[in-house]
């Protein structure tokens, strides 16, 4: 029998547990899945960062933690997480990215805000023609799972699009970028600026003053990262100064976000409460069972985080 301890939200229990026996049983394992284990009898536990569960010392039989976020920068700096850490990547995960990451590009494209501010029966004033999507360059800073899926999503619709990420990439159909003269390149033509970049200490304020002066003028931000990647005060100086048209934040440094946050009153800034793209118990569970699957033949699990990197 694998025990497999379900570390995470009580409500999360209720939306996973028939999920994840249903994805167990298709691969033919034998999973004991419960709450509560005596630690040392452990042999993976299924984890959310928000859980109670934060020190792993005692769980000297588990062969690994299975995360059900796609973010770990909140558990893996822990010191008592010795264990292999795996991060979610999914189908459900990654096509709710791509769904919302295309539709608030094609929303600030074809310029749909105008339109509805213009409801008044004044027909030359509503007028605005877009350019086409080859006319419009767009820039993905990330271009793991997520931002590849987006990446080659947009320059399928006709968007010339340029990818930024730490270690360079090779994607088919997308301008792939690195280092700091690549990161002042992909910024310099970003119309449609798109963030989703892992959080590490490399890009917590990344776009700040400087950086957001190297967009041209009018750009869009949209991010569905992390909210510390962005500097708020120079986020709203930009806006102010027209230096950016608008700004769509599905993330925040503070979640939920305050309401006096001066984000929510800003009239060039959409606020969207981190709803860019969740887990799917289903899909989840297949990843997670699939793992288990792994570990159980000794082979590699998947989606493994690098320490060092820290994603």
């Amino acid at each position: 029998m694998i025990n497999v301890l379900f570390a995470a939200t009580a409500e999360r229990w209720t939306d996973y547990e028939a999920p994840l026996r249903a994805a167990f049983a298709a691969r033919d394992l034998a999973v004991d899945l419960r709450t509560e284990f005596a630690p040392e009898e452990v042999d993976y536990i299924v984890y959310a960062p928000n859980s109670p569960l934060q020190d792993f010392t005692p769980y000297t039989r588990c062969k690994a933690v299975l995360n059900l976020w796609a973010g770990v920068e909140a558990i893996v700096g822990n010191e008592t997480l010795t264990q292999p850490l795996a991060r979610m990547v999914d189908h459900g995960l990654s096509r709710g990215m791509v769904e919302w990451v295309t539709g608030h590009v094609l929303r600030h494209h074809l310029h749909i805000d105008h339109f509805l501010a213009h409801q008044d029966g004044d027909w030359d004033g509503a007028r605005m023609i877009p350019p086409l999507a080859e006319e419009r360059p767009v820039t993905m800073l990330g271009l793991g799972e997520l931002g590849s899926a987006c990446a080659q999503a947009l320059a399928g619709l006709g968007f010339p699009v340029t990818g930024w990420s730490r270690s360079q990439k090779d994607i088919p159909g997308i301008t792939c970028l690195s280092g700091d003269a690549g990161l002042d390149e992909a910024l310099s033509t970003a119309q449609i600026l798109i963030l989703l970049l892992p959080l590490t200490p490399e890009t917590t304020d990344l776009l700040d003053a400087r950086r957001l002066a190297q967009l041209p003028r009018g750009a869009v931000v949209i991010n569905p990262g992390r909210g510390p990647m962005i500097v708020d005060q120079d986020l709203v100086a930009a806006l102010d100064s027209g230096q950016l048209r608008h700004a769509t934040l599905d993330v925040f440094r503070t979640e939920p976000l305050p309401a006096e946050h001066p984000f929510w009153s800003h009239p060039k800034v959409t606020v969207c409460p981190h709803i860019a793209s969740e887990t799917r118990p289903r899909t989840a569970a297949e990843v997670v069972a699939e793992n288990v699957s792994r570990g159980e033949a000794g082979e590699p699990l998947k989606f493994l985080v690098d320490r060092a990197r820290g994603y």
